[in-house]
Order: structure tokens, then sequence, then C-alpha cells
């Protein structure tokens, strides 16, 4: 599976953007999908995650009711909606997949999966 994320840039602080994960896979509903950030200086953490279906989500706590994660199975597509950005929200975003239909209590834990796109920039300015 070939992950290609897109959509981050240069944002105020305060603004939005929306990230992109595009999977090349024909059995895209039968991946969790998730968003990973790492900032300079910093270790890899956890964002948000979405079941298969897209009816469970997980988000960590320094970005619920900011970030929106959602997916379009028809599109192969899994979308991060970032809202109210923060400076401390800069990082490289990167979006990863395992072939797990149903989120469990590990998902925020990266070793669980198997494929990782190339990551996108974002920047918040304050």
């Amino acid at each position: 599976v070939q992950l290609q994320a897109s959509g981050g840039g240069l944002v105020q602080a305060g603004g939005s953007l929306r990230l992109s994960c595009a999977a090349s896979t024909r059995t895209f509903s039968t991946y969790i999908i998730a968003w990973f950030r790492q900032a300079p200086g910093k270790e890899r953490e956890f964002v948000a995650a979405i079941s298969g279906s897209g009816v469970s989500t997980n988000y960590a706590d320094s970005v619920k009711g900011r970030f929106t994660i959602s997916r379009d199975n028809a599109k192969n597509t899994v979308y991060l909606q970032m809202n109210y950005l923060k400076p401390e929200d800069t990082a490289v975003y990167y979006c990863a997949a395992v072939k797990i239909k149903d989120l469990g209590t590990w998902q925020n834990n990266g070793t669980w999966y198997d494929y990782w796109g190339q990551g996108t920039q974002v920047t918040v300015s304050s």
C-alpha cells in the first residue's frame, strides 16, 4: 500500500488546513488510517485515527475539539481537517495504515502501522 499525504502549508494561528492521505489499495475500507506528527527535536506523536468504516475515531487530547478525521472509501482518501491551529501544531504530518478494521486501545502506537506516507509540512505562525 502506498500512501500520499498532501495539503500542508503555512497558516497563521487560528487558521485552518485540510490534509489528505490518498491510498493505493483496492481494499481501503479494511485499513485503519492514522495521522501522526513530528516536530523538530521531538518524538513522533499520535494525532488521530479512523476505523475502516469511518464510524469510529480517536484523537490525541491536544487536538480534540479542533481536528476532525474523516474518510471517503470511494476515493481511497482520509482527511484531517485542522481548525484553530496553534504554533505548537507545527510539524511534519504523516499518515499511516494498518490492515485492521476496528480501533482498539493500541492505535496511538506507531509501531502497529505497516505503511507510512512521505509526510507533509504544516507550519503555524504566531
